[in-house]
Order: structure tokens, then C-alpha cells, then sequence
């Protein structure tokens, strides 16, 4: 693997008698992880059903690593009981210690994995922001939020700056992906070594800089925030924090929790190819110093139509010309800020009638159906309904009208049922290519 001369100078003076072993790291094929999704389905529950080898990564109870093919086609992956994350990328948010009822903000989020994470963590309690300064990238992100089943989210497309004063110690916790040279994933990616003679450390230091100061000026006495990149370069990770640091006097940094190979000092934690099975990464997590109060309210907003309920937490039914979201209600007005999303699509209210939209039967349970169709994992009529087709269900106990069909009891989407037929209603964006 061809490297920068210069940066081949920087990773010898940094990881000095190390460096052979991380030349040597980077000619083994990368480790590929996936993280199972607890808004819809426990560890140990997935773990009984999914047919294929998993193994644990040891610094996230919900990451698994897996050596097969077929990981991104499988219906459970459509039903959003996963999402396939790099090993490493899952100890960002792993460490952030959200908990239910949090305000919790991801401020540079696209595509997604982190953000996935987070609300997880918050199991439909609080409101995540989900910001991305690019618009096109929020799109992603949006797509994997609705294949996620979270219903307390807000996605936005805008520069931190932009938040800063609207959010001023608003949240609870934090996260910082920040973009970064991308020095941790040459081996995953090559075209980030092409990348970095376009944009390297000296690039990247100074926008980091500012993201982190407006994000610690959104967090709230008490707050946690995590920085953290995919790079290596101690301009991009420990002179960042250092920056934050001598900025903000009420701010310090809290110890991560060791695990095998990690490398940590008095600014972070480095993740290195050669000492542990995934990616390079940096961690940072700080803790802004005092106490605020804290107001968890339970007030459950509940949509039904047609035998389909859906619920949320601290939430409210906003109709914007034909379509009906349940959003997040929260006490902060986003008058000039770009919105992609928020909330849940419920569907579009057309008079006569009412389309359920896709997002809708991915934040679904089972049990909020009064008319579902279970399909088994192997049964082949699963992949034919994820390819958009018109399927047969001679013999299936389910009622004529909105249907919501399930692979072993975990929704996919909906249909409708007429006679011995179900007529898919899977948009054309969800159908399997």
C-alpha cells in the first residue's frame, strides 16, 4: 500500500517501533462489524434468530463482527434490526452515556451509524437532533433513522454555527464526528490516502476546532460530549481537545473505559490497526462542570387509522399540506433552519383515503397492528415482497384491508389485502434492487 511520504514521516515519529506492525495491519483485509439495533429487538433475541456467525467486539455491547457474505441483503437487515458499522466507528457513542428522556444532539451525523446508535440508547425517550451540514448526506441519514424505527428524531442541515446560540445549553450530551483526514481508514478506503494530499491535518485542525467550541457552548452544566475522529494526527485529536480545553475553563475530559489495545493519554483514546480488530479512531469524552436540572416527562401521543397505531414520546400530530408527521415537541423555534424531517412520516392524508408511509411500519411493533401477516425469515415470499411484488397468502389468518407484513414478527412494510392477495405498498425507494 503506496502511503504519503510525509505522513509516513508523522506515523514513524508517533508510533515509533509500532510502525512495522502498522504497515503490516494495513495489507490484512479490514474487519467488518455489524450493530444490532435494541429499539427493536434485544442482543440475545437476535442473537438466537440470526443465522450466521457473529463474534463479539469487545468495546460494544450491541457490535458483533461477521465473516459472511449476504449481510446487506438479509430481511432482517431491511426490517432494521441491524446496521452494518465498522468495528471502531462504534465506540463514539458507545462511551456517551445517554439515557432515556436525554436531549441529545449529533452534529455532524450523515451517514448515520452513530446517530442510529444514540437513539437506541434513548429508546424513544428525549429528542436527538440529527444535523449534517450536507444536505445531500442528510438524505442518508434520514433513510437510516426510518429504517431504524426511531421516532424522536430531528434532522437538520446546517453549520454549527447556525445551532450554536438557538441551542445555547440546551443539551444534555453530545456527539462530535467530526470531519477529519481520514488517516484510520486508508486501509478501508483507499481513495482517503488520495484525499489526503488534497486535505490534510492542517485542513481539517482549524474547522475542528470551531465545530467542537460551538458544540461545547450547546451542552448544559453537567453535559457529556464525545469528540472524536477517524484519524490519527495529533493536530486533528489531542491539540483539539487541548484548544477546547484552554477555550472553556469549565471543561474536562473524562477517562474512557479501557479495553484491550487501546492507546490512552491525558486527552483521549487512540484506536490503531495493528493493536485491535478494526479502523483507526480517536475518542475524547468530556464533561462541562455544574448540574442542571433535569424534567424526563412521559406523555405519550398516540396516531391511529385503520387497525395501524403508532405512539411517541412528548410528542405532537403536525399536518403539513397532505402529510401527517408525529414530531418531537420541543420548546425551541427552527425558523431558519433547515429541517429535512421532523419527527415521523406517518403518511399523507388524501381525503378519501390514507396512505401509510414505509417509515411509519418501521417504528411499528407488532402488537400496534390489528392486521399483520407473519412470514418466516426462509420463506421466499419475504424477498418478494421486498422486491415490490404482489404476493400470495392463500391460507394466512389476515383481514381484508391495511395489513402490516413481518418477517418473524419484526415489520417490513405494508400491504393490502384483497381476496387471497396482499398488493405491496412498498415505495419505490424501499424496493430491493
Amino acid at each position: 500500500m503506496e502511503l504519503p511520504e510525509s505522513y509516513q514521516q508523522e506515523m514513524k515519529q508517533l508510533l515509533k517501533e509500532e510502525y512495522p506492525d502498522y504497515l503490516s495491519a494495513l495489507h490484512k483485509p479490514a474487519l467488518h462489524a455489524l450493530r444490532i439495533n435494541t429499539l427493536k429487538i434485544s442482543v440475545p433475541d437476535f442473537l438466537a434468530a440470526f443465522p450466521y456467525d457473529l463474534s463479539p467486539v469487545p468495546w460494544c455491547s450491541t457490535s458483533f463482527y461477521y465473516h459472511q457474505d449476504g449481510i446487506t441483503t438479509d430481511p432482517y437487515d431491511y426490517a432494521g434490526l441491524y446496521y452494518v458499522q465498522e468495528p471502531s466507528a462504534s465506540l463514539p457513542a458507545s462511551v456517551l452515556p445517554v439515557e432515556p428522556g436525554d436531549k441529545v444532539l449529533d452534529l455532524c451525523a450523515a451517514p448515520g451509524g452513530k446517530t442510529t446508535q444514540l437513539a437506541a440508547k434513548l429508546q424513544g425517550q428525549g429528542v436527538l437532533i440529527a444535523n449534517d451540514i450536507s444536505v445531500s448526506r442528510c438524505q442518508i441519514l434520514l433513510r437510516a433513522l426510518e429504517r431504524a424505527g426511531v421516532k424522536n428524531s430531528i434532522v437538520t442541515s446546517a453549520a454549527p454555527s447556525q445551532l450554536s446560540d438557538l441551542f445555547a445549553g440546551w443539551f444534555d450530551k453530545i456527539l462530535v464526528d467530526a470531519p477529519c483526514s481520514g488517516e484510520g481508514m486508508f486501509r478501508k478506503d483507499p481513495a482517503m490516502r488520495t484525499s489526503w494530499l488534497e486535505k490534510g491535518p492542517d485542513y481539517y485542525a482549524p474547522l475542528q476546532k470551531e465545530i467542537l467550541a460551538n458544540a461545547v457552548h450547546m451542552l448544559k452544566p453537567g453535559g457529556r460530549l464525545v469528540y472524536s475522529t477517524c484519524t490519527f494526527s495529533i493536530k486533528e485529536d489531542e491539540e483539539v481537545i487541548q484548544d477546547a480545553l484552554a477555550r472553556f475553563c469549565d471543561l474536562h475530559v473524562v477517562p474512557v473505559p479501557y479495553a484491550d489495545g487501546f492507546v490512552q493519554n491525558a486527552y483521549g483514546t487512540k484506536l490503531f490497526p495493528h493493536r485491535i480488530k478494526g479502523e483507526g479512531h480517536f475518542v475524547c469524552l468530556l464533561a462541562k462542570d455544574g448540574s442542571s436540572e433535569k424534567h424526563i416527562e412521559k406523555q405519550d401521543v398516540a396516531f391511529a387509522k385503520d387497525g395501524m397505531q403508532v405512539a411517541a414520546d412528548h410528542a405532537q400530530i403536525r399536518r403539513i399540506k397532505e402529510k401527517i408527521l408525529l414530531e418531537p415537541d420541543i420548546d425551541i423555534d427552527l425558523h431558519g433552519i433547515r429541517v429535512l424531517r421532523s419527527g415521523l412520516l406517518l403518511g399523507e392524508d388524501k381525503g378519501k383515503q390514507f396512505a401509510f408511509s414505509q417509515p411509519m411500519a418501521m417504528a411499528m411493533r407488532e402488537e400496534d397492528a390489528g392486521n399483520c401477516l407473519y412470514l418466516s425469515r426462509k420463506d421466499e415470499r419475504v424477498m418478494r415482497y421486498l422486491r415490490g411484488e404482489t404476493i400470495d397468502i392463500h391460507d394466512e389468518p389476515v383481514k381484508p384491508g391495511w395489513c402490516l407484513v413481518c418477517v418473524d414478527h419484526n415489520p417490513l412494510g405494508f400491504g393490502k389485502v384483497t381476496g387471497h392477495t396482499l398488493k405491496n405498498k412498498l415505495s419505490s425507494s424501499w424496493v430491493m434492487h
